[in-house]
């Protein structure tokens, strides 16, 4: 049987030192004004840096960053869609950044996301601000059909780092779903996600906390959760 949220969070700061210590360690989420406020090119450069930090070594990818700016024009996604397949192919060579044609071409086909989405929905960072969080998972799943490699934690781990409220599938919080049979399949599987989803929004019934932080909490409450390099955060 799942433990109410009561029991993790006290778990929790037990191995942390404490509810103060917690509590610091416990990022809070953006308002959707706070998210509104964001351009398209802001966007796209968070899903285009957790594209190539994907499967790589952050630490290289923060480095080249500034590189990747320049050379793509600082993400505005109107000019990056006017790149023929010529000029994006000959980008992918380019030293100040990480030569990887696939991911390179991922920068165009989710600039074409942003504009589709636009078209269809309006804006895009209210698209995202006002998207409810108990179903977070659908954003997710839209992002990865609508996109380019935002499949996996991708697309759920931009959204944390530009700070839209969403909990992550670290691997502390896998074990814990695991551990408390939330789950027993494939952890993407859709199945599996909703069930996921109906937990989280049962903790935060419970709590009132944001998906953010009850996710930090049941992390912290197991293994080994080391803060992450990126997000700073520890699931």
């Amino acid at each position: 049987m799942v433990e109410q949220f009561s029991s993790i969070y006290q778990r929790a700061a037990d191995r942390k030192g404490g509810t103060a210590a917690l509590e610091a360690l416990s990022g809070k989420p953006l308002s959707p004004a706070q998210l509104k406020s964001y351009s398209n090119a802001d966007w796209l450069s968070a899903f285009s840096k957790k594209v190539f930090q994907s499967g790589f070594v952050w630490r290289v990818v923060e480095q080249k960053w500034p590189g990747f700016r320049e050379v793509f024009f600082d993400f505005a996604p109107e000019k990056i869609l006017l790149l023929s397949d010529e000029m994006l192919a000959e980008k992918a060579t380019d030293p100040r950044i990480i030569r990887n044609a696939g991911k390179v071409l991922s920068i165009q086909a989710n600039a074409q996301m942003i504009y589709e989405l636009e078209l269809e929905y309006g804006p895009f960072s209210a698209l995202v601000a006002d998207w409810p969080g108990e179903r977070i998972i659908e954003l997710w799943a839209l992002l990865k059909k609508r996109g380019a490699r935002l499949g996996g934690n991708t697309g759920a781990y931009s959204l944390r780092a530009m700070g839209k409220d969403t909990f992550l599938l670290s691997q502390d919080v896998e074990a814990y779903l695991r551990a408390y049979q939330v789950i027993d399949g494939g952890l993407t599987s859709q199945s599996s996600l909703r069930k996921i989803q109906a937990q989280f929004n049962d903790w935060q019934q419970q709590s009132g906390r944001s998906l953010q932080q009850i996710s930090q909490i049941v992390s912290m409450s197991v293994g080994d959760n080391r803060v992450g390099f990126a997000t700073g955060t520890t699931d």
